[in-house]
């Protein structure tokens, strides 16, 4: 199974220069929950943003058009195609999440499974927005959570699981 699991803001923002321009423990933990154990794929642009940090828990796969990019971490994957990715996880046995950046979500967009949206209930300013193209028809709602600001969480947000028509 293939997901794609982001958080965006109220006109599609998902980032800043390669990272999150909010703060939100409880989607943070919400992605946690979802992805342990799995396989997370993001971009580069999106792996440099986390400063190349991995995630503790996962198998990281980077997918970059660089073909001397290096890693600074022996536990990542690096794959130069979309062909290359698929053809590995097809190997796999845990559900793979597309995790960011804009170019990913439009890459992967015909082999999602489903869906995890965080909708937050806020504007930010920032450079990468979720693909205005995507064909959102290919999908239907399963759930909604909605998430109330607290001490720790400045802002409202809802989380949405969507599958595959």
């Amino acid at each position: 199974m293939i997901y794609g699991i982001w958080a965006e803001d109220e006109q599609g923002l998902i980032g800043q220069d390669g990272k999150l321009p909010w703060k939100l423990p409880a989607e943070l933990q919400h992605f946690k929950k979802v992805t342990m154990g799995n396989i997370i794929l993001m971009g580069r642009k999106t792996f440099d943003g986390m400063n190349k940090r991995v995630l503790p828990g996962r198998t990281a796969l980077v997918l970059t058009r660089e073909p001397s990019y290096e890693k600074d971490n022996a536990s990542i994957l690096v794959f130069h195609s979309k062909n290359e990715v698929l053809s590995w996880y097809q190997k796999q046995d845990k559900t793979l999440f597309i995790t960011g950046g804009a170019e990913m979500f439009s890459l992967f967009e015909h082999e999602l499974d489903g869906i995890y949206r965080t909708k937050i209930n806020a504007r930010f300013e920032g450079d990468a927005f979720f693909p205005s193209t995507f064909d959102w028809s290919a999908f239907k709602k399963i759930t909604q959570e909605v998430h109330t600001k607290d001490e720790k969480n400045a802002y409202d947000f809802t989380i949405e699981t969507y599958s595959k028509k």
